[in-house]
């Protein structure tokens, strides 16, 4: 029996010492795997800022989009270029309308988008839908052959200024 007690406590001896290596061992993976499970909470700050940057640069180039087709419009309006790209361009402004509200739709006050965008923003997608609807009406339009009276009537189509007026800070 005192045999079997002190190979007992040798054993204890033993597992106790195991046990203090293992935690002690152990215990750098596990502030690594602590700071690798928190890293990207500590990375988020930086990461909403680029994503809040990404959401405005995106929504930029849509409406620089709907810009430099209208301007291309008013060039052949003016008779500097020939009309045979007129629906190619309603269209380029057409499919940029239909996805112009959705650009908005991250919320990100920034580039030249005033916050009235999102405080008024039942008013603000109306007429943003409005716009994508009277566009896509101007192809079908002069698809139909009445290329004319889409561009007599352009402006009604493209009535921007309406829209910035309200919810533009035109950065000069």
């Amino acid at each position: 029996m005192a045999a079997h007690a002190a190979e007992c406590e040798a054993d204890r001896a033993a597992t106790c010492t195991n046990v203090r290596e293992v935690v002690v061992m152990t215990r750098p993976v596990v502030v690594v795997a602590c700071a690798l499970a928190l890293a990207p909470f500590l990375a988020m700050p930086g990461t909403c800022a680029a994503a809040d940057e990404d959401a405005i640069a995106y929504r930029q180039h849509v409406m620089t989009t709907l810009n430099e087709q209208s301007a291309a419009l008013g060039q052949i309006l003016a008779t500097a270029i020939p009309d045979d790209n007129v629906v190619a361009h309603l269209e380029v402004i057409a499919l940029s309308a239909s996805t112009a509200l959705k650009a908005f739709e991250p919320r990100v006050a920034g580039g030249e988008s005033k916050a009235e965008v999102w405080t008024h923003w039942d008013d603000f997608s109306t007429r943003m839908q409005e716009f994508a609807q009277k566009t896509a009406d101007a192809v079908k339009k002069a698809k139909a052959g009445r290329t004319d009276e889409v561009l007599t009537n352009i402006s009604d189509v493209l009535s921007c200024k309406s829209c910035h007026d309200v919810y533009r800070d035109e950065k000069r």
